[in-house]
């Protein structure tokens, strides 16, 4: 099993920096390659550039959690989630025609172990309660 990891071509986890600018300020963001491609497929799926996706995802966790901290981490957090999403299509079907909001605004939520604010919306529960 690990010989599958292990052959990965090393340009999928090169790291690369863009800047991208949001509420007025450029900020750098140095992801490995694969997350950036995942990030651009998602900004794809919603029409998006991928900038315009990452400052989607910047104002939809502010709004949800206050301060941004890490957003990097938040980021690769955000594209696992997609792609285990992705895995289980029908609850992302779910969570996308309950939210009425980007996959994006279904993909910020953390997981029920995780403390927060607010309770946990329907969209929430969709994604957490998978079958």
């Amino acid at each position: 099993m690990c010989q599958v990891y292990a052959m990965t071509d090393p340009i999928l986890y090169e790291s690369r920096s863009r800047s991208v600018r949001i509420h007025g300020a450029i900020t750098g963001i140095r992801l490995e390659n694969l997350f950036w491609q995942l990030l651009s497929s998602m900004a794809e799926s919603e029409g998006m550039t991928t900038n315009q996706l990452i400052v989607k995802l910047h104002e939809e966790v502010s709004r949800h959690r206050g301060e941004v901290t890490n957003f990097t981490s938040f980021l690769r957090v955000t594209c696992l989630r997609y792609q285990a999403l992705l895995a289980d299509s029908n609850v992302l079907a779910e969570a996308v025609s309950a939210s009425q909001e980007p996959v994006a605004q279904a993909m910020i939520f953390p997981l029920e172990a995780v403390p927060r604010r607010d309770p946990p919306t329907d969209v929430e529960r969709a994604v957490v309660q998978r079958p």
